[in-house]
Order: structure tokens, then C-alpha cells, then sequence
């Protein structure tokens, strides 16, 4: 993994524990190492990243107490503030180590939104901190307004009230703000994200987008932010090529010799991501309105996603015999290689932002079933704003899943219109990324800052 004493200007990185976060963090790191910097992961040891796959960086756990503890997703919020409770001293106690070298030199942390005590080690150790925001600036924005609406008391929001515009957020609906507005928001809820906008002493911002799909959001934050905000995203289109996998699961690369068999554009891919989890009747609902729809697909179904099943064994007697060869479901699936597949046709996706930037960048349209979180607004902006996406009324209705399939999937004027709008959007951020483009330059102006600290 390298020696400290081997290197010089170093980028602490401090990522948060799951997938969905962890990938865009490492892909930070390669993109920043490939610019001179060297590069230290600190990391919780619960759900740690295996350092095999990337041993141009030092990796680094940091004691969590996380042993015993529990960290379903109904816990999620419990598992935050133990981590953020339990890893600020490791974490001192480590870079204190590194500064006695004299050869060494700390440039900043960067710090997960959620591992807010990476910069309050910061400012002990008079080092620059800043910010990775993982998800879209819109659903950042939302979270203001989220603030706005519980200190006017509109929590909850009756059912009249759930398809209205939220002022300010057009297109997002009450629906597709990323919390219960259904439900009281309970006040250890508010707190968390009171402190998850709150950027406190970070001396910037870095987002994984670009200004073609988020231009006028990115402009609408600085009215809340006064410090220069990177927007140099996608970031995996600006990794390295020879960067290994940030995968925590296995992926089934068999799939790929499946797809070279599949027409072009025939094949509806379908995964709901690292962490969403669906129930036995929905998963059924969705089988047959596939098998009805006559589509190939690939789907991934992981175990425990659905009712902790151990894999595919609450699926409908008969379905797997109906679809024979023109389906194929595995555990887990490179899926950046998988929409790159002239074989793939659509999208069938649970909308997070690490997917929803795929996709864009592989042209591939999308049926949207969000499930939590930024979920609902980047299902929002891929219906109604980039018209990209179908949404998924229905999941737990196999009609309306053949529909939509076939909406999607089928040769109709629709689907034609929303590949075209896709391809266009694509050659748009891609020319973001190139030379020239606005995350090239952010990107730079990046650099230069990280080099600009004493």
C-alpha cells in the first residue's frame, strides 16, 4: 500500500460506510491521486473497503464500536451519530502520527456530509476541511425547504396536499420531498439534518455533478454557502481507466457473455441498488409483469432484499419456466459495464445518484421506482425535467409494470423520443468532462485551491 515517508502533499479522505457513498469517495480519491496528491482513506471499520483494489492509497480504519451494534437500515440514523460519536479521537490520534513526520504535509480533509466529525478534527488540528457532497444539489436544496416547512409546523401534510408544487422546488412535488411528509418529522430527525446542510468551518464544496444537468441549483446554493463550491462530476467518466472495482459485493461478471447474445437495445436491466429492499408481493407483481411484457432483461435481485429472503426463493412458482433464457437474474452485477451494453436498452432503477449519472452517461433511459431519500427528487428531475425516465406509479400492480416496460422498451414514438433525449443529454455532459468543459475547469480550479492550503 505504500509508505508514508514515501510521499509528500497528502488528501485525508474520510468516507462514510455505505456503498452508495463509498464509490463516489474512492473515485474522488483516484481522481485526485492522478493529479499528484497522495492519498489516505480513513475509514470506519464496519463495512471497510478492501485495500487490494486500490494500492495506490493508504487505508486506514478507524474504530467504530460498531461490534454488536445495530446496523440494519431501520438504524440507520443510530449508526451515524455512533460513528460520528466514536471516530473523531481515533481519527486525531492518527493524523497527530503523521504530522510528527516532518516529510509530510496534511494539505486538507475531505469529508463525507455525513461524517461531520472529520471536521471538527480538522479544526482541532488547524487543517483545511472540505466537504463531498455525494448525492445532486437539488435534493440538498430540498432539505432547506424541508427545515423551512417544520418551522412553519406544515408537518404532517394531508393527502389533498401531497401532489402540489413545493415553492420554490418546481417540478418537485410534497410527494418527492425525501422524508415521510406524511408523518411528524421527530426532532433527533430534524437535528440530524440541521447538522447534515451545515457545512460549519469547511473551506468548500465538491459535488458529483456538472452544471449541464444542475446549473441553476448550483447557482440557488449560493445563497445559502459562501465558499466556492466544485461541481466536477460524473466522477467515474473522470477516473482513471486502470482503476479497480469499489464494489462491496461480488459482481457476476457472467452476465456479460449473456448479454453479448441479446440484441441491441432489447434488454431491460433492473437493479434497485446496494441498500433499497422491496416486499414478497411487489417482487411477485414485478415477475409477472415482466413475463407478460415479453422483454429480455437482467435483473438484479441481492440477498435480503426482499423480507430478508436468503435469494430468489419468494419468486412465483412458474415465472422462472415461463421467461426460460430471455431472463437472467444474478446476486450483483458491474453495472457500469452493464449499461455500456449495446445490449441494454432501459433502466429499471431505484434512482440514486451514483445510478442516475450512470445511465445518463450510458444513454440509456430509465423506469424510475424510487424508494427513499434523493431517491424521489432524481426520480422527479428524470420524469419531468430531463424527461428521461418513466415513473413507476404502481410497482405493486403486474399491469402497469407491463405497461411501463413496454412503454419504455417497445420500438413506439415514446421510447424513441425519451433514447433520443438521453443520447442528447449524454453528448452534454460529456462535453462537460472534456477539455475546456465546466467540470474540466472545476476540476482544475479544485486542484489549485486543495494546493493553494499553507
Amino acid at each position: 500500500m505504500g509508505s508514508l515517508s514515501s510521499q509528500k502533499r497528502m488528501v485525508v479522505l474520510v468516507p462514510y460506510c455505505f456503498q452508495g457513498h463509498m464509490t463516489p469517495m474512492l473515485q474522488l480519491a483516484s481522481i485526485l491521486h492522478s493529479k499528484g496528491f497522495s492519498i489516505v482513506v480513513a475509514h470506519t471499520q464496519f463495512n471497510s473497503p478492501n485495500p487490494v483494489n486500490h494500492p495506490e492509497f493508504i487505508f486506514h480504519a478507524l474504530p467504530d464500536q460498531l461490534d454488536g451494534f445495530d446496523t440494519s437500515f431501520v438504524n440507520l440514523l443510530n449508526v451515524m451519530e455512533a460513528i460520528n460519536s466514536n471516530c473523531g479521537a481515533p481519527l486525531v490520534d492518527y493524523l497527530v502520527e503523521i504530522m510528527k513526520d516532518k516529510g509530510q504535509v496534511i494539505s486538507c480533509i475531505i469529508y463525507d456530509a455525513i461524517m461531520y466529525f472529520a471536521e471538527a478534527v480538522a479544526s482541532q488540528l488547524n487543517l483545511p476541511s472540505i466537504v463531498l457532497r455525494t448525492s445532486g444539489v437539488v435534493f440538498m436544496e430540498s432539505f432547506h425547504d424541508i427545515l423551512r416547512l417544520h418551522s412553519q409546523n406544515r408537518f404532517p401534510f394531508p393527502d389533498s396536499e401531497l401532489e402540489n408544487p413545493v415553492p420554490g422546488l418546481d417540478p418537485l412535488r410534497f410527494k418527492d420531498l425525501p422524508v415521510p411528509v406524511s408523518s411528524v418529522l421527530p426532532e433527533k430527525v430534524i437535528e440530524f439534518y440541521e447538522s447534515f446542510i451545515n457545512i460549519r468551518s469547511s473551506a468548500a464544496i465538491i459535488w458529483n455533478t456538472t452544471e449541464v444537468l444542475e446549473n441553476s441549483a448550483l447557482n440557488q446554493l449560493h445563497l445559502h454557502y459562501k465558499v466556492p463550491s466544485f461541481a466536477i462530476g460524473p466522477f467515474h467518466t473522470m477516473v482513471p481507466a486502470s482503476s479497480s472495482t469499489t464494489s462491496f459485493l461480488k459482481e457476476d461478471r457472467g452476465c456479460i457473455a449473456w448479454l453479448d447474445k441479446q440484441a441491441p437495445n432489447s434488454v431491460l436491466y433492473m437493479s434497485l441498488g446496494s441498500l433499497s429492499t422491496i416486499d414478497e408481493k411487489e417482487l411477485q407483481e414485478t415477475a409477472w409483469g415482466l413475463a407478460n411484457s415479453d422483454q429480455p432483461f437482467l435483473w438484479v435481485i441481492r440477498p435480503s432484499s426482499v423480507n430478508e429472503s436468503d435469494w430468489i426463493e419468494h419468486l412465483p412458482e412458474g415465472f422462472q419456466e415461463m421467461v426460460g433464457d430471455r431472463g437472467l437474474i444474478v446476486k450483483w452485477a458491474p453495472q457500469k459495464e452493464v449499461l455500456a451494453h449495446p445490449a441494454v436498452g432501459g433502466f429499471w432503477s431505484h434512482c440514486g445518484w451514483n445510478s442516475t449519472l450512470e445511465s445518463i452517461c450510458e444513454a440509456v433511459p430509465m423506469i424510475c421506482r424510487p424508494c427513499f431519500a434523493d431517491q424521489l427528487v432524481n426520480s422527479r428531475y428524470l420524469n419531468h425535467v430531463w424527461k428521461v425516465g418513466l415513473e413507476l406509479e404502481q410497482p405493486s400492480d403486474r399491469s402497469v409494470v407491463e405497461k411501463t416496460i413496454r412503454r419504455l422498451m417497445v420500438d413506439n414514438s415514446e421510447g424513441k423520443e425519451m433514447r433520443q433525449r438521453m443520447l442528447d443529454l449524454k453528448t452534454q455532459v460529456e462535453s462537460s468532462v472534456r477539455k475546456d468543459g465546466t467540470s474540466y475547469n472545476s476540476l482544475n480550479d479544485l486542484t489549485a485551491f486543495i494546493a493553494s492550503f499553507p
